[in-house]
Protein backbone atom coordinates (compact mmCIF):
# COMPACT_ATOMS: atom_id res chain seq x y z
CA UNK A 1 0.00 0.00 0.00
CA UNK A 2 1.26 3.47 -0.83
CA UNK A 3 2.25 5.41 2.30
CA UNK A 4 1.17 9.07 2.83
CA UNK A 5 4.82 10.16 2.84
CA UNK A 6 5.61 8.46 -0.46
CA UNK A 7 2.36 9.82 -1.92
CA UNK A 8 3.44 13.36 -0.97
CA UNK A 9 6.91 12.77 -2.45
CA UNK A 10 5.42 11.49 -5.70
CA UNK A 11 3.00 14.41 -5.88
CA UNK A 12 5.86 16.86 -5.40
CA UNK A 13 7.83 15.23 -8.20
CA UNK A 14 4.80 15.33 -10.51
CA UNK A 15 4.37 19.04 -9.72
CA UNK A 16 8.02 19.64 -10.58
CA UNK A 17 7.56 17.72 -13.82
CA UNK A 18 4.57 19.88 -14.73
CA UNK A 19 6.67 23.01 -14.23
CA UNK A 20 9.45 21.55 -16.37
CA UNK A 21 6.96 20.73 -19.12
CA UNK A 22 5.65 24.29 -19.15
CA UNK A 23 9.18 25.69 -19.38
CA UNK A 24 10.10 23.24 -22.12
CA UNK A 25 7.03 24.14 -24.17
CA UNK A 26 7.99 27.80 -24.00
CA UNK A 27 11.52 27.03 -25.15
CA UNK A 28 10.27 24.86 -28.02
CA UNK A 29 7.97 27.62 -29.23
CA UNK A 30 10.98 29.92 -29.27
CA UNK A 31 13.00 27.38 -31.25
CA UNK A 32 10.38 27.19 -33.96
CA UNK A 33 12.01 30.06 -35.80
CA UNK A 34 11.45 33.80 -35.66
CA UNK A 35 9.18 35.50 -38.25
CA UNK A 36 10.91 37.53 -40.93
CA UNK A 37 11.08 41.24 -40.17
CA UNK A 38 8.58 43.39 -42.04
CA UNK A 39 9.60 46.22 -44.38
CA UNK A 40 8.07 48.64 -41.85
CA UNK A 41 10.79 47.66 -39.44
CA UNK A 42 13.42 48.84 -41.88
CA UNK A 43 14.68 45.34 -42.75
CA UNK A 44 13.86 43.71 -46.08
CA UNK A 45 13.08 39.96 -46.18
CA UNK A 46 16.16 39.40 -48.34
CA UNK A 47 18.46 40.50 -45.52
CA UNK A 48 16.97 38.21 -42.88
CA UNK A 49 17.95 34.52 -43.06
CA UNK A 50 15.83 31.86 -41.34
CA UNK A 51 17.05 30.86 -37.90
CA UNK A 52 17.86 27.36 -39.19
CA UNK A 53 20.30 28.88 -41.68
CA UNK A 54 21.94 31.10 -39.09
CA UNK A 55 22.79 28.21 -36.78
CA UNK A 56 25.48 25.72 -37.78
CA UNK A 57 24.67 22.09 -37.11
CA UNK A 58 26.98 19.14 -37.38
CA UNK A 59 26.81 15.36 -37.73
CA UNK A 60 26.28 14.89 -33.99
CA UNK A 61 23.19 17.12 -34.10
CA UNK A 62 21.76 15.12 -37.02
CA UNK A 63 22.49 11.78 -35.33
CA UNK A 64 20.94 12.86 -32.03
CA UNK A 65 17.81 14.06 -33.82
CA UNK A 66 17.45 10.98 -36.03
CA UNK A 67 17.89 8.64 -33.06
CA UNK A 68 15.76 10.55 -30.57
CA UNK A 69 12.65 10.65 -32.78
CA UNK A 70 12.04 6.85 -32.72
CA UNK A 71 13.16 6.78 -29.09
CA UNK A 72 10.47 9.31 -28.17
CA UNK A 73 7.92 7.55 -30.38
CA UNK A 74 8.45 4.31 -28.47
CA UNK A 75 8.05 6.08 -25.12
CA UNK A 76 4.71 7.43 -26.34
CA UNK A 77 3.69 3.96 -27.54
CA UNK A 78 4.57 2.48 -24.15
CA UNK A 79 2.60 5.24 -22.41
CA UNK A 80 -0.43 4.64 -24.63
CA UNK A 81 -0.33 0.91 -23.84
CA UNK A 82 -0.31 1.65 -20.12
CA UNK A 83 -3.01 4.33 -20.31
CA UNK A 84 -5.35 1.84 -22.01
CA UNK A 85 -5.29 -0.45 -18.96
CA UNK A 86 -8.52 -0.46 -16.94
CA UNK A 87 -8.43 0.95 -13.42
CA UNK A 88 -4.98 2.52 -13.77
CA UNK A 89 -4.00 4.53 -10.69
CA UNK A 90 -3.73 8.32 -10.69
CA UNK A 91 0.06 8.40 -10.23
CA UNK A 92 0.72 6.08 -13.15
CA UNK A 93 -1.82 7.94 -15.30
CA UNK A 94 -0.17 11.27 -14.52
CA UNK A 95 3.28 9.87 -15.23
CA UNK A 96 2.39 8.34 -18.59
CA UNK A 97 0.51 11.50 -19.60
CA UNK A 98 3.46 13.69 -18.61
CA UNK A 99 5.79 11.59 -20.74
CA UNK A 100 3.50 11.97 -23.77
CA UNK A 101 3.04 15.71 -23.19
CA UNK A 102 6.79 16.27 -23.02
CA UNK A 103 7.89 14.11 -25.93
CA UNK A 104 5.36 14.70 -28.73
CA UNK A 105 6.25 18.42 -29.11
CA UNK A 106 9.93 17.45 -29.14
CA UNK A 107 9.26 14.93 -31.94
CA UNK A 108 7.52 17.66 -33.96
CA UNK A 109 10.42 20.05 -33.43
CA UNK A 110 13.06 17.47 -34.36
CA UNK A 111 11.22 16.60 -37.57
CA UNK A 112 11.18 20.30 -38.44
CA UNK A 113 14.95 20.51 -37.88
CA UNK A 114 15.64 17.52 -40.13
CA UNK A 115 13.43 18.98 -42.86
CA UNK A 116 15.24 22.33 -42.62
CA UNK A 117 18.62 20.57 -42.83
CA UNK A 118 17.57 18.40 -45.77
CA UNK A 119 18.26 15.25 -43.75
CA UNK A 120 16.15 12.04 -43.77
CA UNK A 121 14.26 11.09 -40.64
CA UNK A 122 15.52 7.51 -40.41
CA UNK A 123 19.03 7.92 -41.69
CA UNK A 124 21.44 5.19 -40.68
CA UNK A 125 19.36 4.43 -37.59
CA UNK A 126 16.18 3.13 -39.21
CA UNK A 127 15.01 0.02 -37.39
CA UNK A 128 16.25 1.35 -34.03
CA UNK A 129 19.73 -0.14 -34.51
CA UNK A 130 22.14 1.08 -31.84
CA UNK A 131 19.66 3.35 -30.04
CA UNK A 132 20.20 3.35 -26.27
CA UNK A 133 17.39 2.11 -24.06
CA UNK A 134 14.94 0.91 -26.71
CA UNK A 135 12.78 -2.03 -25.64
CA UNK A 136 12.27 -5.05 -27.87
CA UNK A 137 9.09 -6.13 -29.63
CA UNK A 138 8.79 -8.98 -27.12
CA UNK A 139 9.00 -6.54 -24.23
CA UNK A 140 6.28 -4.39 -25.76
CA UNK A 141 4.11 -7.47 -26.18
CA UNK A 142 4.67 -8.35 -22.52
CA UNK A 143 3.52 -4.86 -21.55
CA UNK A 144 0.39 -5.19 -23.72
CA UNK A 145 -0.48 -8.62 -22.35
CA UNK A 146 0.01 -7.79 -18.65
CA UNK A 147 -2.87 -6.91 -16.37
CA UNK A 148 -3.02 -3.40 -14.92
CA UNK A 149 -0.91 -4.00 -11.83
CA UNK A 150 1.72 -6.09 -13.62
CA UNK A 151 1.78 -3.61 -16.51
CA UNK A 152 2.39 -0.73 -14.10
CA UNK A 153 5.37 -2.53 -12.60
CA UNK A 154 6.69 -3.52 -16.01
CA UNK A 155 6.23 -0.01 -17.39
CA UNK A 156 8.31 1.46 -14.57
CA UNK A 157 11.07 -1.08 -15.11
CA UNK A 158 11.14 -0.62 -18.89
CA UNK A 159 10.78 3.16 -18.87
CA UNK A 160 13.58 3.71 -16.36
CA UNK A 161 15.98 1.94 -18.73
CA UNK A 162 14.44 3.77 -21.69
CA UNK A 163 14.95 7.15 -20.01
CA UNK A 164 18.50 6.27 -18.99
CA UNK A 165 19.22 5.62 -22.67
CA UNK A 166 17.77 9.01 -23.63
CA UNK A 167 19.87 10.77 -21.01
CA UNK A 168 23.01 9.06 -22.32
CA UNK A 169 22.18 10.15 -25.89
CA UNK A 170 21.56 13.72 -24.71
CA UNK A 171 24.89 13.77 -22.90
CA UNK A 172 26.61 12.68 -26.12
CA UNK A 173 24.87 15.54 -27.95
CA UNK A 174 26.13 18.05 -25.39
CA UNK A 175 29.65 16.64 -25.77
CA UNK A 176 29.73 16.83 -29.58
CA UNK A 177 26.81 18.83 -31.00
CA UNK A 178 27.03 22.46 -32.12
CA UNK A 179 23.48 23.63 -32.89
CA UNK A 180 22.30 25.70 -29.90
CA UNK A 181 18.64 24.67 -30.24
CA UNK A 182 19.49 20.97 -30.40
CA UNK A 183 21.82 21.34 -27.43
CA UNK A 184 19.04 23.08 -25.50
CA UNK A 185 16.70 20.19 -26.23
CA UNK A 186 19.38 17.77 -25.00
CA UNK A 187 19.58 19.74 -21.75
CA UNK A 188 15.78 19.62 -21.45
CA UNK A 189 15.78 15.84 -22.03
CA UNK A 190 18.37 15.35 -19.29
CA UNK A 191 16.49 17.56 -16.81
CA UNK A 192 12.99 16.19 -17.47
CA UNK A 193 13.85 12.54 -17.82
CA UNK A 194 16.16 12.54 -14.80
CA UNK A 195 13.22 13.86 -12.76
CA UNK A 196 10.99 11.18 -14.21
CA UNK A 197 13.52 8.46 -13.39
CA UNK A 198 13.53 9.68 -9.78
CA UNK A 199 9.73 9.63 -9.71
CA UNK A 200 9.56 6.14 -11.22
CA UNK A 201 11.98 4.78 -8.66
CA UNK A 202 9.78 6.28 -5.93
CA UNK A 203 6.72 4.62 -7.48
CA UNK A 204 8.48 1.25 -7.66
CA UNK A 205 8.70 1.22 -3.86
CA UNK A 206 4.91 0.94 -3.69
CA UNK A 207 4.71 -2.30 -5.71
Amino acid sequence: MTSPTRRRDSASLLTALAASLAAGAALLSGCAGQPAASPDAGVTPATTAPASEQQAHNEADVMFTQMMIPHHEQAIEMSDILLAKPGLGTEMTDLATAIKDAQQPEIDQMRAWLAAWGEPEGGAHAGHTGIDGMVSADQLDALRDADTLAASELFLEQMIGHHEGAVAMAEEELASGTDPDVRQMAEDVIATQTQEIELMRELQVGF
